[in-house]
């Protein structure tokens, strides 16, 4: 598995007029459904009255089959939101959403039509898109002496770690995450800094 991975780092608005249909494109960072459920309710308040609301979403890593979605919101089946996620999933992009709103103009399209106008603006948005790179992350903890937590903490610095929860009693302890490529490296580190006192333990991810 990739230990990391694109993902948006700002939303991009694409708008064409195709056959007298507006179409307005929305991609955006997406990391659940429930973004997803939020930013349609945006969009249905910045864009009322529209005929369609479709959408498709990868919430994780591109290559995740499971936090995925997409809806024709009425329109034919499969003629929307399938092809919009199709886009999403060939882009190499990950935790991404795509809400296309359709004011329709009179000119039906048909299904062929339809596959192609709602995969337009996405197909262009994500061209254009700005992207920043994701490193995959792992959780850890560690328990350490007070007179120890600022040398801790400046290793931490140099092996990207994200403090999640630091507990003040007798000693410090330190949940974080880690990139999975330092949680060795970061173990001999301690280990030489704390004359073999200190050691990082790692849940289980392989």
């Amino acid at each position: 598995m990739s230990e990391s991975y694109l993902i948006p780092a700002a939303n991009l608005l694409i708008e064409e007029e195709i056959k007298h249909s507006r179409f307005i494109s929305y991609i955006f960072h997406c990391q659940s459904n429930d973004i997803l459920k939020d930013v349609l309710a945006k969009l249905k308040v910045q864009y009322p009255g529209a005929n369609h609301y479709c959408y498709a979403f990868v919430a994780g890593a591109p290559a995740d089959s499971i936090n995925i979605g997409s809806s024709d919101d009425g329109e034919p089946s499969g003629s929307a939101g399938r092809p919009m996620l199709a886009t999403l999933q060939g882009s190499n992009v990950g935790e991404v959403g795509a809400i296309v709103v359709r004011y329709f103009g009179g000119t039906k399209l048909g299904v062929g039509g339809l596959v192609r106008a709602y995969s337009s603006g996405i197909k262009k948005g994500l061209q254009q898109l700005e992207t920043q790179l994701k490193q995959i992350r792992y959780p850890g903890a560690l328990v350490c002496g007070y007179h120890q937590l600022k040398d801790v903490e400046h290793l931490f610095a140099q092996f990207d770690v994200v403090v999640t929860n630091k507990d003040f009693t007798d000693s410090v302890s330190i949940q974080f995450v880690i990139p999975k490529c330092f949680k060795s490296k970061l173990n001999q580190e301690l280990a030489t800094m704390s004359q073999g006192q200190l050691v990082a333990v790692f849940e289980h991810t392989d």
